[in-house]
């Protein structure tokens, strides 16, 4: 039986960054979806339902936050766990991030510990063996 594989939409608009994280993200085993534009990711999100977004704040046109807003305004994306990654570092950067609807924020740079961790917080290992009925 094949293994389900997660996914994630990554949002960020630094081609080098986006490829950091998306190399990250492979390396956890993820589905790697990328978009530079916010407006783009939200038709992106709703048509994947991805498992995680990994979504930077300060992205052309619309702000990384208001996505976070729009996921956290629709019934059928709400679930979805959004970790900011930004480097906007204040108190008060993170606090509005936070209240957007982000699961958590991490400041850039981001270590592959510090994601890895971040992910673990919020998607807890599969134990899709465990939720097999066994015959009475």
């Amino acid at each position: 039986m094949e293994k389900y594989q997660r996914t994630v939409v990554i949002v960020e608009d630094e081609p080098p960054a986006a490829e950091m994280f998306a190399e990250m993200m492979r390396v956890s085993g993820f589905r790697v979806l990328h978009t530079s534009s916010s407006t783009q990711a939200v038709g992106l999100i709703t048509k994947e339902l991805p498992d995680l977004v990994l979504l930077d704040v300060m992205m052309p046109g619309v702000s990384g936050l208001e996505v976070v807003r729009f996921i956290r305004r629709e019934p059928h994306l709400s679930h979805i766990p959004v970790i900011i990654v930004s480097a906007m570092t204040t108190e008060e950067d993170i606090q509005e991030g936070l209240k957007a609807g982000a699961n958590l924020y991490l400041t850039k740079p981001v270590s592959f510990e510090d994601l890895e961790q971040a992910i673990k917080q919020l998607l807890p290992e599969d134990d899709s063996d465990s939720k097999v009925d066994a015959p009475a």
